[in-house]
């Protein structure tokens, strides 16, 4: 049972936006630190040879035009873990012995969207779920890393639900997703979201994916 885990989100985009980004490159990092590796699949050609700089320079990054089931075929599938709202189990620190990948997929899609998730849920991936409340990707990544590397359970995970971002002096914004409470009591994000949501208030958080 190799201690380096895998974390694998399927992009399924054509373009790398502000908010993707600052997440991706948090993940990479956090990823990093654990002694991981981290793997974006699925990349257009185009955009896995001009990820930024920032990205591709942590150690243990990869880009990948293919998808998961071309990386994993067969009775390869069965050390991969896809994480899965409709799964019948919650992960849990036993999964660190059954599994050497975390599969994140269907998080952006195509226009109409899909569902990714369900489709490799039919082809072989076993899931497991992170709980009821939608998360962002590098919290759902980073809860996943908590429970299999630092064996924490769901339960014993601290979360913040919809917090409330201060723009200004006279505006807030909820932010809909649940994220990792931090030690100093406020929402664990990439660096640089902060100033990115304020920046863009005027947007909804769908056009900063």
């Amino acid at each position: 049972m190799p201690n380096r885990k895998t974390y694998i989100v399927e992009h399924l985009d054509p373009e790398l936006g502000p908010w993707s980004e600052l997440e991706y490159t948090a993940i990479a990092k956090e990823t990093a630190r654990a002694g991981g590796t981290f793997i974006l699949s699925s990349l257009p050609p185009q955009l896995a040879a001009n990820l930024p700089s920032k990205l591709t320079e942590v150690e243990g990054f990869r880009p990948e035009t293919r998808g998961v089931e071309e990386m994993y075929p067969g009775e390869e599938r069965k050390r991969v873990c896809l994480l899965d709202p409709r799964a019948e189990k919650d992960i849990n620190p036993d999964d660190k012995a059954l599994f050497d990948t975390f599969l994140f997929g269907g998080i952006l899609g195509d226009d109409p969207p899909r569902d990714r998730t369900g489709e490799l849920r039919v082809k072989g991936f076993e899931g497991r779920r992170l709980g009821p409340v939608q998360m962002t990707t590098d919290t759902a990544v980073r809860v996943t890393r908590m429970v299999i590397d630092e064996q924490f359970t769901l339960n014993m995970v601290p979360y913040i639900d919809h917090p409330d971002l201060k723009i200004n002096e006279h505006e807030s914004t909820e932010m809909p997703f649940r994220y990792v409470k931090g030690d100093n009591g406020e929402p664990v994000m990439p660096e640089g979201m902060i100033d990115l949501i304020k920046k863009d208030a005027d947007k909804s958080i769908d056009d900063l994916f």
